[in-house]
């Protein structure tokens, strides 16, 4: 009971495990039409479904979905196995339950993606693993486009509309100590710590200019109006202000 652990009202700790020799003939006997032999293939290959979901524990979504959804694409793995492939049934069935929690994941995206966008998006999918198979190497952008009699700009459009939105709290890097988050790799300009001496360094050589120096800096460069719009609203000439500016300038830099 110690390590016992439920997803949707099944005991994982007491999952039986199948060997291959089990596999087989419970395969075998499934395709003569035993549905027992199904039922025993899809109770014994729920490990399966648990080992793949661990990889999508951290996009915030209820463990008990990801097994449901998972164990359809389980079924649908079960019920398209060949034996005379020569496969092992884990290799067959990985890819489908990840490509079965994959659909999910992007159907339940809280960022709406039209319909449109994401059948060109899986047409995209298709095509590049029709590629990647047909030629061995990865295919440009501009290849499927042309496969699929698009423009290379729709098929960018469509393939960056179905990412999933990755949290800035997920982590990146962790050995052993505080792990590194997302949000510790974003750069922020605005706030930078050098930003911010540059405005008190700025600020405090403001307060050495005279009162004219000062309005006339305020207006030339936070209202963002011109030498001439100045002149006009203090009464003085445009050379005049011109000249004013760049002395007050030039007294600001012996205090920044």
């Amino acid at each position: 009971m110690v390590n016992k652990v439920e997803i949707c009202g099944v005991n994982t700790a007491k999952l039986p495990v199948l060997s291959s020799a089990q596999m087989r003939e419970l395969f075998l006997a499934m395709k003569t039409g035993d549905r027992s032999a199904r039922e025993k293939l899809i109770k014994g290959n729920l490990r399966l479904v648990l080992s793949v979901i661990q990889r999508f524990t951290n996009r915030g979504e209820y463990v008990d979905d990801l097994f449901q959804v998972g164990c359809i694409g389980l079924i649908k793995a079960i019920d398209n196995f060949d034996l005379s492939q020569n496969v092992k049934f884990s290799t067959y069935a990985v890819p489908m339950i990840i490509g079965e929690i994959r659909r999910y994941l992007r159907d339940n995206n809280p960022i709406r993606v039209s319909r449109s966008l994401r059948d060109t998006a899986y047409k995209a999918i298709q095509v590049r693993e029709f590629l990647v198979n047909k030629h061995s190497r990865e295919p440009s952008v501009s290849e499927i486009a042309e496969e699929l009699n698009m423009s290379r700009e729709e098929i960018v459009f469509a393939m960056d509309a179905i990412q999933e939105p990755v949290s800035l709290f997920e982590p990146i890097y962790h050995d052993g100590g505080d792990p590194i988050f997302v949000m510790d790799q974003i750069g922020d300009e605005k706030n930078h710590d050098v930003n911010w001496l540059e405005r008190i360094s700025i600020r405090e050589a403001l307060r050495k200019l005279s009162d004219r120096e000062k309005l006339i800096l305020t207006l030339r460069f936070f209202e963002g109006k011109t030498q001439m719009e100045v002149a006009e609203e203090i009464g003085i000439s445009q050379a005049q202000v011109s000249r004013l500016e760049k002395a007050a300038l030039n007294h600001m830099k012996k205090y920044i």
